[in-house]
């Protein structure tokens, strides 16, 4: 026994109907922004990561402003 298309369309509109359309199209955004976001990630992922050394420096360079 496979699940047809009235099987289907049920399950569709009960889902609708317990959660509304706003609430369904607001989580589906939240899901595309977060495959977007994962997929940027994987593209790049070198990019995101913040250089030590270079903070490092930063924060050292600030500790001498700060005793002069």
């Amino acid at each position: 026994m496979s699940i047809g298309f009235w099987q289907i369309a049920i399950v569709v509109v009960l889902v609708v109907l317990l959660f509304g359309r706003g609430k369904i199209s607001s989580l589906m955004g939240d899901v595309a922004k977060g495959i977007k976001s994962f997929k940027k990630g994987m593209k790049d992922p070198v990019q995101d990561q913040p250089d030590s050394t270079s903070s490092q420096n930063q924060s050292s360079e600030e500790d001498n402003s700060d005793k002069k």
